[in-house]
């Protein structure tokens, strides 16, 4: 499905499909970018606070510029579809929790779905398979805001930029680590691969 817009084709591209969770992405993105009067981080002018690891996180690095690389996009793993953006250059902050119950796929859809991921599917169950989600995407696209998410200014520390470390080498396996992301063991320092984690913790 095209939209004849320039960075859609660019997520597109970077992610490799269209899927209804890029589109997921791409609405956030665009929603932050706005509320902001965000351009394109070169650099690390915004951040982003992304609580999963799914499809829309590359629409949003390829539209925000926010990547783990530069430091500026941060992951919290809480399985939702939460994002949080802040801009270093006016201090706001944003909140944007994406309405669940818009991105429930009918049954029909999922039973195709299931087809198509375990290869069953027909030409014919792809053909609406494919037909089913790309009037889906439309839909997420040309929603109004407030229907597709709950939108929040919110307090936000702005996190320091990112820093270089050096890196050091562990006694045990021989390989180089983050100096930060080190530990020492016995007199030694030892990667997190290489430390055995001492705890006597029980679960109940």
């Amino acid at each position: 499905m095209s939209l004849g817009n320039a960075d859609w084709e660019r997520a597109a591209a970077f992610h490799g499909h269209i899927c209804i969770g890029l589109t997921i992405g791409y609405r956030v993105a665009q929603i932050a970018l706005a509320a902001l009067q965000e351009q394109r981080a070169a650099d690390e002018e915004m951040i982003a606070i992304v609580e999963n690891d799914a499809c829309g996180i590359d629409a949003i690095m390829v539209l925000t510029g926010c990547t783990p690389g530069k430091g500026n996009l941060i992951f919290r793993n809480t399985g939702k579809n939460v994002y949080t953006f802040g801009s270093r250059n006016s201090g706001k902050a944003l909140r944007i929790s994406v309405n669940g119950d818009i991105l429930q796929s009918s049954p029909e859809m999922r039973a195709l779905q299931r087809k198509v991921i375990e290869g069953s599917a027909t030409a014919a169950d792809r053909a609406e398979y494919e037909r089913l989600r790309d009037r889906k995407m439309k839909d997420l696209f040309n929603m109004p805001v407030d229907k597709f998410a709950v939108v929040k200014e919110v307090d936000f520390a702005v996190p320091g930029k990112a820093r270089l470390f050096s890196s050091v080498k562990c006694s045990s396996c021989g390989e180089y680590a983050m100096e930060p992301r080190t530990r020492n063991q016995n007199g030694k320092v030892v990667c997190l691969d290489c430390f055995d984690d001492y705890s006597r913790t029980i679960k109940l």
